[in-house]
């Protein structure tokens, strides 16, 4: 096993236990919003986003208890979006990593609901002083958070995702999309990491790069995966993307020039950590590890 693979492992399983921590079990009438929210968070998943903020934060040795709760709510963030995207009125999905979406196992309703607690949860994390005893550096965990998630973020290039839906698109908003749309959250929790450790603004920006880098080589890594993969890798419907007509990397460059440019990226990305020394190893190895996976 590889030293990256441990570290994930033993991250995920760090992640895991402060999700279960975290989420309320709940008791009467709302019992079944905290159930639909814990089976949303521990439902598997590769918990990428939580492994960069620990990552990230290590570089500057900030408290592990500080940032597994950061890591734990950028999980909750992702969660909330995946059973949103899941619902019909959006991709209309039945199957999330290889088991029935929140809006299968419970209702349309209480997904809607689910995902707007697990959201709202994780702001709630971030403003504790658990978080961290500096209240600028709350503020300044609140702020990105809610930049990067939303209109301006993850939610605008939701929107742009749907409004493209049948049109044809330039290699250039094809990036604007996704950097939006998947590489938004990947900033903050790379960005996550400099704010809980008070870094300069070398240090910040070679994350930022770094960030930049690897978001666009994960989604066209997704993008090879959902054209060439299989239900049984994936655990969930592929193709998707073509029967919808919307345009991505493959759709644009073809399979082999969308490998080529993950790869070109896995390796910028790897360049931006240099001023971490070794350090970042882990994290030059994950940029290698997007583009190569097979889930």
């Amino acid at each position: 096993m590889s030293v990256l693979k441990e570290a994930v492992i033993a991250n995920t399983e760090k992640v895991e236990q402060a999700l279960l921590r975290l989420i309320p079990e709940g008791e009467g009438r709302e019992k079944r919003l905290f159930d639909a929210m814990r089976y949303s968070c521990l439902n598997g998943g590769k918990r990428l986003r939580p492994f960069l903020v620990m990552q990230s934060a290590h570089l500057f040795g900030v408290n592990t208890e500080c940032s597994l709760r950061v890591a734990a709510a950028i999980e909750m963030v992702h969660s909330y979006s995946l059973v949103h995207d899941d619902l019909p009125a959006m991709d209309d999905d039945d199957l999330r990593r290889g088991k029935p979406t929140c809006h299968k196992q419970f209702d349309d309703a209480t997904a809607i609901l689910a995902g707007d607690a697990l959201q709202t949860l994780a702001f709630e994390i971030l403003s504790e002083p658990a978080t961290h005893e500096d209240p600028s550096v709350r503020c300044a965990l609140v702020k990105s958070l809610a930049f990067n998630s939303g209109c301006e973020g993850m939610v605008g290039g939701q929107m742009v995702d749907i409004a493209a839906e049948g049109q044809t698109l330039e290699l250039g908003e094809i990036t604007h999309l996704q950097r939006l749309k998947t590489g938004a959250l990947i900033s903050f929790s790379c960005e996550a990491g400099a704010i809980l450790g008070k870094a300069d603004e070398p240090h910040r920006h070679a994350l930022h790069s770094y960030a930049h880098d690897l978001g666009l080589a994960f989604q066209i890594a997704d993008d090879l995966l959902d054209h060439e993969g299989t239900e049984e890798e994936m655990g969930k419907k592929v193709g998707k993307d073509a029967d919808a007509g919307k345009a991505t990397f493959v759709s644009i460059l073809g399979a082999e020039r969308a490998r080529e440019q993950a790869n070109i990226l896995a390796e910028q990305a790897k360049r931006h950590l240099d001023i971490f020394e070794d350090k970042a190893n882990l994290l030059q190895d994950l940029a290698q590890y997007v583009v190569d996976r097979r889930t």
